[in-house]
């Protein structure tokens, strides 16, 4: 199934996630003749993206057909947003929701229909190299293809049969990209505490993990083995490496930022 079969697909909530996913899509072959965006305060670039792909943005789905509902609201917002919307879904809607910590169940609850689908993909989505999880417990295989399709258009999709899996995808890939902008932060701010100026200590951080991340792409070796192909015994890489992978290293403070995160999310979904 491709983008051109879908349609419409409502868009609730056009704000970061939400715009990055509708970039994706239209750039991935959906017709802007099927993408509607709905948000009641939309923002400059919500705006300025509806009129450049010219896609209807609208303050509610009152009056609209919604095949394809994707809520991309915050999850301290769904319950009012599931209020503001349920009465536009019927039977044939299948909806998708992109909020961290919101249970199918509370989807079921809010929506009147289990035919849903959680997931969790990440900001990368603008450019097509994004990353999604995804559980539908009560889905058909047409319903399957749909998400398939449209999330497919922003990268790679994964499905769980295991709907707890979803807190623990939220704090590695849904966060995730935060993590490596943040660690870009600190990498400059290192280098300028070794004596470079802050313009240059940005443009070697910043282009070192764009060109780590795309070698890691195109080189299907592990990631250990790209690791090890750059360190020299006791080398300048391995001197480094000694401290971060040094048992209150990098992995311990990993494993508690993303443990913060999975907790959060956990508690996003208990409201």
């Amino acid at each position: 199934m491709s983008l051109n079969d879908i349609g419409p697909v409502v868009l609730v909530g056009a704000g970061k996630m939400g715009l990055a996913l509708a970039r994706g899509w239209i750039a991935g072959g959906l017709p802007p003749s099927r993408l509607v965006l709905v948000d009641p305060f939309p923002s400059d670039a919500a705006k300025a993206f509806a009129a450049e792909v010219q896609v209807r943005l609208l303050k509610s789905t009152e009056h609209v057909l919604t095949h394809v509902l994707v809520l991309a609201v915050k999850p301290q917002s769904m319950a009012e947003a599931m209020a503001q919307v349920q009465p536009s879904v019927g039977r044939q809607t299948l909806v998708i929701s992109i909020a961290a910590g919101i249970s199918l169940k509370t989807l079921s609850q809010g929506l009147g229909t289990a035919r849903a689908v959680r997931c969790m993909p990440n900001t990368p989505a603008q450019i097509g190299k994004g990353i999604t999880g995804a559980v539908g417990l009560e889905i058909n295989a047409a319903d399957r293809e749909v998400t398939q399709a449209l999330l497919g258009a922003a990268g790679d999709l994964i499905w769980f049969d295991d709907e707890s899996k979803l807190d623990a995808v939220t704090a590695v890939s849904g966060s995730g990209p935060a993590y490596v902008f943040y660690l870009v932060e600190a990498l400059a701010v290192a280098g300028m505490r070794q004596g470079l100026e802050p313009g240059q200590a940005m443009q070697l951080a910043r282009q070192t993990v764009v060109g780590a991340a795309s070698l890691m792409e195109a080189d299907t070796q592990s990631v250990s083995i790209l690791r090890e192909n750059v360190t020299s015994p006791k080398g300048t890489t391995a001197a480094a490496l000694a401290v971060l992978m040094a048992p209150d290293g990098l992995e311990a403070l990993m494993d508690r930022a993303v443990l913060a995160a999975r907790m959060r999310s956990e508690e996003l979904g208990r409201g």
